[in-house]
């Protein structure tokens, strides 16, 4: 072998070496939903808190030998240990005791990394903050709002509804708000369209129900966006419901005493993280048979077994619904069952699970 290329060889293999071991292996252990997290604006010795969201991607435990914070102003909540694949959160409070902009941060060690992880929170610290809390209790990414969850409840087929949106630019940015990933039968008009810092507004959303193509429930998750392009995240989506119901004309002249009649045990069930499980029995009261069009569920975290959707006169059937609490503690609107019939009288039924 020529000796250039025997240098090239350990050049090459000198490349492969550096490469590999300043290769930032531990950063695909740990994952970081934020690394910094602006609070926005509190009052003079009005403590305020960041939440940083992690999780351990390795398929060892991580544990955390240590959480070092940058000054005394700040306290700091976290785990010792987090299991393989685990999601965590780390806290970081500052007591706000010295006006104007902050910086503070924490440095996170651990068995995941070589380094240390810096998270960071920012503010600001006022003299006087208008608590908005009450009218906007929801802040996406300091655009705060009234709502963070929309349903079009008992919708007819060609109705036109409106949603009321209230806005506060809680930031020194103006902003352009406006609705991502809307769907055909969706509208959005943001008054005024630049929202100064500072300042409020609205969104006024809008349903056109000769756009929803199927009988029962619909749902889509739109997002909430500063500026146009924006990235969309879940802090600021905004999951819409719409239950359209059946065309009730189609029972118009229809005997009722020969129509299907849907009699239930029970129209609510109340579980927790012990009685995961719960039953109600559906009964064909009527002369005809009973059909279960449609049976959905608003959340996730509720899944439903129904053996029979068509009941014939003196028939019965047992529903099962299981529940996972974890993922309804997340949900954003009430854990339900909805059910589209034929019977006249109870075209659409809701089944309520209270979970304690």
């Amino acid at each position: 072998m020529s000796k250039p290329s025997m240098i090239m060889k350990v050049i090459s293999l000198s490349f492969i070496i550096f490469h590999l071991s300043f290769s930032p292996a531990g950063a695909q252990k740990l994952t970081i939903n934020k690394t910094t997290i602006d609070v926005g604006k509190t009052g003079f010795d009005v403590p305020v808190t960041a939440t940083f969201e992690l999780r351990n991607k390795s398929s060892k435990p991580m544990v955390i030998e240590k959480l070092e914070t940058d000054c005394g102003c700040t306290t700091v909540d976290g785990p010792k240990t987090v299991a393989a694949g685990e999601r965590f959160t780390i806290s970081l409070t500052y007591d706000a005791r010295l006006l104007g902009h902050f910086t503070k941060q924490v440095a996170l060690y651990s068995n995941a990394t070589k380094d240390p992880v810096y998270l960071k929170m920012k503010g600001v610290v006022l003299t006087d903050v208008v608590d908005y809390s009450k009218r906007y209790p929801y802040d996406m990414g300091g655009l705060l709002a009234s709502l963070n969850n929309v349903e079009f409840d008992d919708v007819k087929k060609g109705e036109t509804r409106e949603v009321e949106i209230q806005l506060m630019n809680n930031t020194e940015q103006d902003m352009t708000p406006n609705m991502l990933h809307l769907p055909s039968y969706l509208h959005a008009l943001a008054m005024p369209e630049k929202l100064e810092a500072n300042r409020s507004g609205k969104i006024i959303l809008t349903l056109n129900s000769e756009d929803v193509h199927q009988y029962g429930l619909t749902q889509v998750s739109i997002y909430l966006a500063k500026k146009l392009g924006e990235k969309i995240s879940g802090e600021t989506e905004i999951p819409v419901s719409v239950v359209l119901l059946p065309d009730m004309s189609s029972f118009e002249g229809v005997n009722k005493e020969l129509a299907p009649e849907l009699q239930l045990s029970a129209e609510t069930l109340n579980l927790d993280a012990h009685h995961k499980n719960g039953t109600i029995t559906l009964t064909n009261k009527g002369k005809s048979p009973l059909k279960i069009t449609s049976l959905q569920m608003f959340t996730g975290g509720v899944s439903v077994k129904l053996p029979k959707q068509e009941l014939q006169p003196g028939e019965s059937t047992k529903m099962r619904v299981t529940i996972i609490p974890s993922q309804i503690r997340k949900a954003r609107s009430k854990p339900r069952v909805l059910m589209i019939t034929n019977d006249p009288s109870h075209a659409k039924v809701v089944i309520n699970i209270n979970v304690e």
